[in-house]
């Protein structure tokens, strides 16, 4: 999905704006392990951004049609925290397509588990948001533009479903 106008700045998860459901379609889903962990068992925020950073680049590499980097991450605020065991769930849209770049608005969102009731009532809570800005390069690293069909692969999206399926 491709919005028409760029992304707000300062468009960081807060308390106040958590929506029910997550927006977009599930990118990356993966589970918070111990040796992402401090002591205390919560997980580190360099490590949830990279798990964002590989979600983006998954739908901006099908947008682009080959190889993307990342060139910026607009306002990250965390509103709650993740432990061992959370399942970590990244949603993703298109949020702009420039000459070279694109633009992907991404939510981390957790799946955690009652222990009390075995597991059996799972609780889904957002974590954070940010926008992710990638850039289209040649295999020499330079800015190249966006395939003409870049709006196209943008609409029809790339879940992990259906990843490479373009």
């Amino acid at each position: 999905m491709v919005a028409n106008e760029g992304p707000a700045r300062g468009a960081a998860a807060s308390a106040g704006d958590t929506p029910a459901r997550p927006a977009g379609e599930l990118l990356l889903r993966t589970l918070a392990m111990p040796a992402d962990a401090n002591p205390a068992g919560d997980i580190f925020g360099g490590w949830i951004m990279s798990q964002m950073d590989i979600a983006g680049s998954l739908l901006a590499r099908e947008v682009a049609g080959g190889r993307v980097v990342t060139v910026a991450v607009d306002g990250m605020s965390f509103v709650s925290p993740v432990g061992v065991g959370d399942v970590v769930c990244c949603y993703g849209t298109c949020a702009r397509i420039g000459h070279t770049s694109v633009t992907v608005s991404l939510e981390l969102w957790v799946r955690t588990t009652n222990a009390e009731s075995g597991g059996m009532h799972p609780q889904r809570r957002l974590v954070t948001r940010a926008h992710y800005v990638y850039v289209h390069v040649s295999p020499e690293g330079r800015p190249v533009p966006l395939p003409a069909d870049a709006s196209l692969r943008a609409k029809a999206g790339t879940g992990a479903a259906s990843a490479g399926c373009l």
